[in-house]
């Protein structure tokens, strides 16, 4: 099968999503982990080394998946590639 530019468009963008959301996940669980001491110096709701630990990071990644299957279902119904309604 020969793919369309429409194909590659498709691909194109949702590479270019996925590449967003792994840089935020990386930065989200490395880099905060890493400065974890000094992030502790700033206060919201206790120390926001161990809060971002505790429970921030937790808060982020369901934004990033939640935000990915919205913007995937969107860019599927814009290709015409959705799955159809259920009944």
């Amino acid at each position: 099968m020969q793919l369309t530019q429409k194909h590659h468009d498709y691909w194109k963008r949702n590479l270019r999503v996925t590449g967003i959301l792994l840089a935020i996940w990386f930065f989200v669980t490395f880099v905060v982990g890493y400065f974890a001491r000094e992030l502790n110096e700033i206060t919201f709701i206790g120390p926001l080394g161990f809060y971002m630990g505790a429970q921030g990071a937790l808060i982020i990644y369901v934004a990033i998946i939640w935000f990915y299957a919205r913007f995937m279902n969107n860019l599927d119904k814009e290709y015409d590639v959705h799955e159809g309604e259920i009944e």
